[in-house]
């Protein structure tokens, strides 16, 4: 039984070594590898979302991977090769997007209403000091104190 089940492990661990993807490229030197390391690493998946293309296991990020590979043996440099994929994905597969019109948005937005946030508290704390401070503007107007009279000495039906 024992024997069987460590079989059954082995074989397990065994199917599952072979599922992993590892691409075994052929470089000219080590500066390209480290590249084309680079290269992968920085690009984003554009399935996945969260991984890099360098770990991703998803179809799109294998392809990616050839593709740099297929560009780097063009010669094409990092930029060209980043524009490519910018172009065909946009600037989702950067994790870090350029400064420009488009992207002001994403690199401002979260201070921008981080600071509105810290405006509204201001606000709301010198409003409610002022009332502490000065308790006779909070003080009901003779109209008003008539009606709420009026109001408390109506019978509920």
């Amino acid at each position: 039984m024992k024997q069987l089940l460590r079989a059954a492990l082995l074989g397990l661990a065994l199917s599952m070594a072979a599922h992993a993807a590892i691409d075994t490229y052929e470089f000219k030197s080590d500066a390209e590898r480290e590249r084309y390391r680079s290269l992968i690493e920085e690009l984003r998946c554009p399935k996945c979302q969260n991984q890099n293309i360098a770990d991703s296991d998803a179809p799109i990020a294998m392809d990616l991977r050839r593709e740099i590979y297929r560009m780097l043996g063009e010669g094409q440099s990092d930029e060209q090769i980043v524009d490519y994929l910018v172009a065909r994905y946009g600037d989702f597969v950067r994790y870090k997007p350029p400064l420009d019109a488009r992207t002001l948005l994403l690199w401002y937005g979260p201070a921008g209403l981080l600071a509105v946030g810290f405006g509204v508290l201001a606000l709301i704390l010198v409003r409610r000091r002022r009332g502490i401070a000065d308790p006779a503007s909070n003080a009901l107007s003779p109209a008003e104190r008539e009606r709420l009279a009026t109001l408390l000495d109506k019978k509920d039906p």
